[in-house]
């Protein structure tokens, strides 16, 4: 019988994150985000470190703001505030095996965070039509928790085994790569491929993120990236650069060289003894 991971010795998280402009645009509608939590309070963490999952949860997340201005980055931000009120109020869900439905959880902040910025496009006028994408991951002992909206992207590199794109992007385009109709190529260069079929706030009037979870051991990695990442790397070179030294600043720096033609934003974890 297969052992429950969150019975398993609590491991450490290992991580570094960077975001950059590009080499093309004023500003960085791009953000990320690192934080600690247990069921009293949270704290922010840098842009790398080192932690024990034995006392707290840990939440990693990318979001890529849309709306032109500075509107879609205050967007993307709206997100990080949502997150510390809603997710201490769940710590201690591996230790109940998940049985509080962390679906449940992911769903009612995703919909937090679009009222939100549905709100501030109703009664500002600057921000009318701004949206974010999200990709956040959440670390509990034996298990990363995901939800998902958009096509900033999750990717899972375990120890043993090939890369794997767990989060589906919300476009038509990621849509016909994952039946298979269209290769890498074609949807890198597809004239709709920035079109997204759903993210937070934008307009759009209800949302249906992905949402799943992933059992973590020790060597595994994690990818939390914006699409400006994707735009300069293919995917055999970002799993080359990912499973290489702990260092999102590889990546990031070498497809700004490559691309650069939008915010860039990545975000490496790994689970160590």
């Amino acid at each position: 019988m297969e052992q429950d991971p969150a019975t398993l010795p609590p491991a450490s998280l290992r991580w570094s994150g960077m975001t950059h402009p590009g080499r093309f645009r004023a500003n960085n509608e791009d953000a990320f985000l690192a934080l600690t939590f247990d069921a009293r309070e949270f704290h922010y963490l840098g842009k790398t470190g080192q932690a024990s999952l034995a006392q707290s949860d840990y939440v990693f997340a990318v979001s890529d703001g849309m709306g032109g201005a500075k509107s879609g980055e205050f967007a993307s931000r709206i997100a990080v505030e949502k997150i510390t009120r809603l997710l201490p109020k769940s710590f201690g869900m591996a230790a109940q095996h998940l049985d509080a439905g962390f679906e449940d959880v992911l769903a009612t902040l995703f919909d937090s965070i679009h009222g939100a910025i549905l709100d501030l496009g109703r009664h500002y006028e600057e921000c009318q039509g701004m949206g974010a994408t999200l990709s956040l991951a959440w670390f509990m002992p034996g298990w990363m928790c995901f939800c998902h909206i958009g096509d900033s992207r999750i990717y899972y590199l375990p120890k043993d085994g090939d890369s794997i794109q767990i989060t589906h992007d919300h476009s038509h385009v990621g849509w016909q790569r994952r039946m298979g109709k269209i290769n890498e190529r074609e949807a890198r260069s597809h004239p709709q491929r920035h079109a997204l079929s759903q993210a937070l706030g934008g307009g759009q009037k209800n949302i249906d993120p992905h949402i799943g979870r992933v059992a973590c051991q020790p060597g595994d990695r994690f990818l939390i990236c914006s699409d400006g990442l994707v735009d300069g790397l293919w995917d055999r070179r970002m799993t080359e650069l990912a499973r290489g030294e702990l260092d999102a600043s590889r990546l990031v720096l070498e497809s700004v060289m490559e691309s650069g033609r939008d915010n860039t934003t990545a975000l490496l974890i790994e689970i160590e003894e």
